[in-house]
């Protein structure tokens, strides 16, 4: 078995919604400078990265990351990939796949889109063209009573419309996995740990997310 790390790393600079803070990190206490420690100041959104969106995030009256249980977060996961001329992941896209029949007999499903290069190639500029959702597609997974989605960019929504995919998917308590890297991730079923920060009463937080498989 074989473990792959998802996560991006987290760093100064690195690329952020529009209109989310900047990442801050730095040191604070350096035994360099005489200090008996090292100690380090993080500042980010909870969105920032690799990150989770509970119910609460679009839904006021929704979920918080420590409501949510944690067998959402580990277990079987699917693991889809898209081919690299697909812009938008619409339900005439989900239902072609040639993996569609498992959609609902796994709860956890994963998209490798053509967003993965982007981790590579502009790591730190966001990039409005990104793959994500629309109504329709969002609409269509909301009938399978899955446990969490996951895609390799900053929203699960297109950028020109990312609030209607979120309702839609966070109404039926989808957790949603942002911002994944599945650039070295082949098509196919693995096991998931996805393991946020345990913040009490928030919207979403940063998580730490690896695939077993093969």
């Amino acid at each position: 078995m074989k473990i792959y790390d998802i996560t991006i790393p987290t760093e100064t600079g690195m690329v952020v919604w529009p209109g989310d803070p900047d990442v801050a990190l730095r040191q604070v206490s350096s035994i360099h400078n005489g200090q008996g420690s090292n100690v380090s100041l993080l500042r980010m959104s909870v969105h920032t990265g690799t990150h989770i969106d509970s119910p609460k995030h679009f839904i006021d009256s929704g979920k918080t990351v420590d409501q949510i249980p944690i067998e959402k977060l580990v277990g079987d996961a699917l693991v889809m990939r898209l081919d690299n001329g697909i812009k938008t992941i619409t339900r005439d896209v989900i239902e072609s796949h040639p993996m569609k029949d498992h959609i609902g007999m796994i709860k956890k499903l994963l998209f490798r889109t053509s967003n993965s290069e982007l981790w590579l190639n502009n790591p730190g500029t966001f990039q409005k063209d990104y793959v994500g959702f629309d109504r329709s597609g969002a609409e269509y997974l909301a009938e399978f009573n899955l446990d969490l989605i996951g895609v390799d960019y900053l929203s699960i929504g297109s950028f020109s419309d990312t609030t209607r995919p979120h309702k839609i998917l966070l109404s039926e308590n989808v957790v949603l996995l942002e911002g994944i890297d599945l650039s070295t991730i082949e098509e196919g079923i693995y096991e998931i740990f996805c393991l946020p920060l345990l913040l009490r009463g928030s919207e979403g937080s940063p998580a730490r997310v690896i695939l077993v498989g093969q």
